[in-house]
């Protein structure tokens, strides 16, 4: 038999298949707030002058470096619908943007994990499901003991903005606009899965994005409280999200500026931010 054809053969016995990309590590760049004592000199009507200190949290830039093969992205609650129609309507744009990234993380080999709470049934056949649940269990650490400050705006209303559509369950999936890839990716709620997943495949970093920024994002069981309780070093994604805020509700500001206030507590509490353009950048990938 020819070389060429027996070569044929043996590719078709035994196709190729296409290698995780290796190990690199990149500079990304990141913000935190640091609380900064500022010193005001005062004075008396008698001109005796007072020293009054008070704290503001200002905003750092620095560079932190990871690893994209031991990093992980945790795609929090992107649903395909939501019961507070302005909610839903933000969603849709942030899943439409958040798309392209995920693509591009995955290339680099970063670990996808999607989820979308509450729809595990959905998907209890799909690969990335079934891969999952065949993963390893790993016992997470005992919780660190962290400060947990109250939010800076009030949510105790829902957070709805439109004021129209009353509670319901109105979701069933993750967006269809951001894709699961059945061979490599995850499919999860529950936060010890997650870190479960994160001890198998040697994670030390993740990034976490979605909604709500105030709600879901801090407070589900894989998400940024918990991952910080358990000393996982994570960073949200500031421009992939969106709070559930009303500015009838104190502080009485915009949407957009409550969103922000919740941003600026999770940098001084609880994590540092990026960006999607940063990690692009990181990546050597361009716009």
């Amino acid at each position: 038999m020819p070389r060429i054809a027996l070569l044929g053969l043996l590719l078709a016995a035994f196709p190729v298949v296409a290698a995780d990309p290796p190990a690199r590590v990149v500079a990304l760049s990141v913000q935190k707030r640091n609380d900064v004592q500022i010193v005001k000199k005062l004075t008396k009507p008698d001109g005796t002058i007072v020293d009054e200190i008070t704290t503001e949290a200002r905003p750092v830039a620095m560079t932190q470096n990871f690893d994209p093969t031991k990093s992980a992205v945790v795609i929090c609650d992107m649903w395909d619908d939501h019961w507070c129609a302005s909610a839903a309507k933000r969603c849709d744009g942030l899943a439409k943007t958040t798309a392209p990234l995920i693509e591009e993380l995955r290339k680099a080999g970063v670990t996808i994990i999607h989820a979308p709470s509450d729809c595990m049934d959905y998907y209890k056949d799909h690969p990335a499901r079934v891969r999952t649940l065949a993963v390893k269990a790993t016992e997470p650490p005992k919780n660190k003991q962290l400060a947990d400050p109250p939010l800076p705006i009030d949510d105790s209303d829902g957070g709805c903005d439109d004021g129209k559509t009353p509670f319901r369950k109105a979701w069933s999936k993750q967006h269809e606009a951001i894709k699961i890839d059945g061979d490599k990716d995850y499919i999860t709620d529950s936060g010890k899965v997650v870190y479960s997943i994160l001890a198998d495949r040697g994670i030390k970093t993740v990034f976490v994005l979605g909604v709500h920024t105030n709600m879901c994002v801090l407070h589900r069981t894989f998400a940024i409280k918990q991952l910080r309780k358990w000393d996982v070093d994570c960073l949200l994604v500031r421009d992939l999200t969106d709070a559930m805020y009303n500015p009838k509700m104190k502080p009485f500001v915009t949407h957009e500026a409550g969103t922000n206030l919740v941003i600026e507590f999770i940098e001084r509490h609880w994590c540092p931010t990026t960006t999607s353009a940063m990690l692009l950048n990181a990546l050597g990938v361009k716009k």
